[in-house]
């Protein structure tokens, strides 16, 4: 189906990992998308993983890509010091769209426009299953934090606060 071949779905698909798509009705008002998404899909919202997008000062400098419990916030000091970076901070909107080709919503991890080092929050590491964006507003993939890694090329970090 054309709405769910995703560049988020293609990758996992390219990457042969085992995966779920799971949809909902995407809440354009919601203050806290990753926990709108859990509630609106009756998840534990300690399953659901958001994606943010930073600029990079310092070191490597440019984008990079964190992945973090949706209820969490991005400790930006240890994120820099993961990138290897002497300072990181979320990269303005129009950025990380045009850099990941994904709405804000809709960024996903995975099928980004251009690949940008990724870090993944080690409270993945204890669980079976995480959430992440499947690349569109509504859509989310459900897979195993180690395919997360595989397909995405992520580091496992500890980057939330």
């Amino acid at each position: 189906m054309a709405t769910k071949g995703t560049p988020a779905v293609r990758a996992v698909e390219a990457a042969g990992v085992a995966y779920r798509l799971l949809e909902y009705d995407y809440d354009p008002n919601a203050h806290a998308i990753g926990l709108a998404a859990a509630e609106a899909l009756g998840l534990d919202p300690a399953l659901v993983y958001k994606t943010l997008v930073c600029q990079l000062e310092g070191g490597t400098g440019g984008l990079a890509c964190a992945i973090i419990p949706a209820g969490a916030r991005l400790d930006l000091k240890a994120f820099a010091a993961a990138a290897k970076a002497k300072k990181a901070d979320l990269a303005p909107q129009p950025v990380a769209e045009r850099s990941s080709g994904y709405v804000v919503g809709g960024i996903s991890p995975l099928g980004q426009r251009r690949a940008l080092p990724t870090f993944l929050d080690q409270s993945a590491e204890a669980l079976a299953e995480i959430i992440v964006n499947g690349g569109r507003r509504g859509l989310q993939l459900a897979l195993a934090p180690a395919d997360l890694v595989r397909a995405s090329g992520a580091r496992w970090a500890a980057i939330t606060a």
